[in-house]
């Protein structure tokens, strides 16, 4: 495994899988610009490794997975007397970011090792699937200092739990434990704190020895769903199935079908 650091994020690549670790663990993995900036090199890496990464790990150092936004840190780059309004950094250093995660060409896992807050909450819920340790919890914390959720969770959360139990996390500010979220449909699994990576490493695997291909292209059919009446997810359906049976995995797969063996992706 190689190991290369950016400005509070590391990222470690094994074999065919990526892990993302936010890596501030002083301020449980708080997010700032420079972290952003650090996110953001460590999707460029991935995109230059051009298909050779096939499955990403999202997860945080330490004993939180992201407590939220460092308010003390955006203070600090303010101009004297020129704080900001909140909310002004959106569309330019967090929206472009949750873009990127979202058009990766390959599955995303999130590891949720601890407190997920705010739009650590956020970036959480950009992992295709989601594992979370048994003591890790969720929180929509933006009640608590008088602001609204954002990083995309008012479009996520009512898609994932529904509208009643968005708006009760939203508007209570409670914390939710792993076991809650499991039971909600928040998230895919909860594990021992001790065995979590272990579970993301083994998933991410599996998922980075599959068609490639086939799987970006189902994570964005879901992606796109919600928006999409009937007849333009049958139609981008359609679309999807034809570039995945054009790919070499494809023919392996039917191939490996026929000769009743396990396949051999190759993600392409």
């Amino acid at each position: 495994m190689t190991t290369t650091d950016f400005d509070r994020v590391a990222l470690d690549t094994d074999g065919a899988v990526a892990t993302i670790r936010l890596n501030h663990p002083e301020v449980l993995n708080a997010t700032s610009r420079a972290m952003i900036d650090g996110l953001h090199s460590a999707v460029d890496a991935i995109e230059a490794a051009r298909g050779a990464v096939r499955c990403v790990i999202l997860t945080g150092s330490g004993r939180a997975f992201c407590a939220g936004a460092n308010l003390q840190d955006r203070r600090a780059d303010a101009p004297a007397g020129h704080m900001p309004p909140p909310g002004a950094s959106l569309e330019t250093v967090y929206h472009p970011l949750l873009r990127r995660l979202r058009g990766l060409p390959c599955p995303i896992v999130s590891a949720v090792n601890g407190a997920a807050a705010g739009v650590g909450m956020s970036l959480a819920l950009m992992g295709d699937l989601i594992l979370a340790a048994r003591s890790a919890y969720f929180l929509q914390a933006f009640r608590r200092i008088g602001l609204v959720p954002d990083g995309g969770s008012t479009w996520l959360l009512p898609r994932r739990i529904g509208t009643a139990r968005a708006l009760e996390l939203s508007l209570l500010g409670e914390k939710l434990p792993a076991e809650t979220a499991l039971a909600w449909g928040l998230i895919n699994r909860v594990c021992d704190d001790d065995k979590l990576m272990d579970q993301a490493r083994e998933l991410a695997a599996n998922l980075a020895a599959g068609p490639t291909v086939a799987l970006n292209l189902t994570r964005q059919l879901y992606w796109q769903s919600p928006d999409n009446s009937f007849e333009d997810q049958l139609n981008m359906e359609c679309r999807s199935q034809i570039a995945a049976g054009r790919t070499d995995d494809n023919k392996e797969g039917v191939q490996a079908f026929l000769e009743k063996r396990p396949a051999r992706f190759r993600g392409q």
